[in-house]
């Protein structure tokens, strides 16, 4: 798999199980590119649908990829406290044209003060339905579930207290 440099300003796309585009950022800064893992920023990127309307983010975030995981996590920065967005997906694979990743609907928010919501668990099973999730796709995420909740617990990863500090300074030095 090809691993972006530094610096470099990349697309992330979302798909869903079928092959379909699900949601594309137009543009994050790698801050970090390895064959396991991408940090990236962005801030006020643009953001299209699937059905072509689009939307700008509001924030300055920091980006967290794996390709061993099943989960991405978004690390918002808004003036009363980091709020994460966690988005139970394959993990990702980058091809000289964007970090990519299959969206399976479950969330997990979470707030400042780490505390935590599990979001869209209908849409999950819908989607399951619909799209026909094989049952080793179940139960890779409700492990990644249990995953994320243990690293929200244990602060690990981006839920360590420097990992913000340490991105963002570094995504803000890119920006000139």
């Amino acid at each position: 798999m090809a691993v972006p440099t530094e610096g470099k300003s990349v697309q992330i796309h979302s798909f869903k199980h079928d092959g379909n585009i699900h949601r594309i950022w137009n543009e994050t800064t790698v801050l970090k590119g390895t064959s396991n893992q991408i940090i990236g920023g962005n801030d006020r990127t643009m953001v299209t649908e699937s059905d072509g309307r689009t939307w700008m983010t509001r924030e300055p975030a920091i980006c967290y990829f794996h390709s061993e995981l099943w989960f991405n996590i978004i690390c918002m920065i808004r003036e009363d406290g980091i709020y994460y967005y966690c988005n139970l997906s394959s993990p990702f694979v980058y091809d000289h044209e964007a970090i990519k990743y299959i969206d399976y609907d479950l969330d997990i928010k979470v707030f400042p003060d780490m505390t935590y919501t599990l979001l869209d668990e209908d849409e999950y099973e819908t989607h399951r339905k619909l799209y026909g999730y094989p049952d080793v796709i179940d139960h890779i995420l409700k492990r990644n579930v249990d995953k994320l909740v243990r690293w929200i617990r244990q602060r690990k990863g981006p839920f360590a207290p420097d990992f913000i500090d340490i991105w963002y300074e570094r995504y803000l030095t890119h920006r000139g």
